[in-house]
């Protein structure tokens, strides 16, 4: 049965000589993948509405297996995002996180919804580290592999809490942490904004401020968390690496 739906492309790849497959996040079926005929054709309608990152309405064939997509509407093109290389870089991080760790067509309007704001963040926005960093651990929540990072791993506790290890999967209060050489030591106030990052919307969120160096801090045991137990190599990643460098 046709059913119009609205979501994000955040995946293409050629099929045929004029077609593409398209990996769609949407609000009515989760992540789903179809083939758009004529999608590579450069004056077919289809060609624009199946861009990465295309905001759209589309009228599709679901299947268990690969859907077919029949026509398309774009709601928002994310043009500053296309514009603007660390943008472009940080909205492929997001979409290459939510395709690797979210399960096909399993709806999660809450997921959709901190997405698109995500997006929106990325677009609008100078600095997408924090925003990026919030919808990463609620993906890694979505997967089962988040860190405990309201309470001690080992203990429970949530006062005193002083470090973070990425063997034992999350925060330790100064009793857990010590003799424990797996441990990076953070303040009460990073920490504490850990525990915002994981479990507050983007929607209650203003202005966030962090040090520069706090925030690669943060980075850098995130990336470390996600080696240990991601389980999916991203492209996406080492290309926001590289940038780095560049700066």
């Amino acid at each position: 049965m046709l059913e119009k739906i609205e979501g994000i492309v955040i995946k293409t790849k050629d099929y045929g000589e004029t077609n593409k497959i398209v990996t769609i996040f949407s609000i009515n079926l989760g992540k789903f993948s179809a083939v758009a005929k004529g999608a590579k054709k450069p004056k077919s309608r289809m060609a624009a509405v199946t861009q990465p990152f295309i905001l759209g309405q589309f009228l599709i064939y679901p299947s268990k297996g690969l859907g077919s997509v029949q026509s398309g509407d774009i709601l928002d093109s994310f043009r500053k995002i296309r514009e603007d290389i660390v943008k472009t870089a940080y909205a492929a991080f997001a979409a290459e996180l939510t395709d690797k760790l979210l399960e096909n067509q399993d709806p999660d309007p809450y997921m959709y919804d901190q997405f698109v704001r995500t997006m929106h963040w990325i677009s609008d926005e100078a600095d997408a580290d924090i925003p990026i960093m919030m919808y990463e651990l609620k993906l890694y929540q979505k997967a089962g592999f988040a860190p405990v990072v309201d309470r001690c791993v080992h203990c429970g506790r949530t006062e005193g809490l002083t470090a973070f290890s990425v063997a034992e999967g999350g925060v330790l209060c100064r009793s857990c942490a010590g003799g424990n050489e797996d441990t990076v030591v953070l303040s009460e106030k990073l920490i504490r904004l850990l525990a915002i990052f994981a479990s507050t919307g983007l929607e209650r969120v203003g202005k966030i401020s962090m040090k520069p160096e706090n925030i690669r801090l943060i980075r850098q045991l995130l990336d470390a968390y996600y080696d240990q137990y991601g389980g999916y190599y991203l492209k996406s990643r080492k290309f926001l690496s590289q940038l780095d460098l560049l700066k």
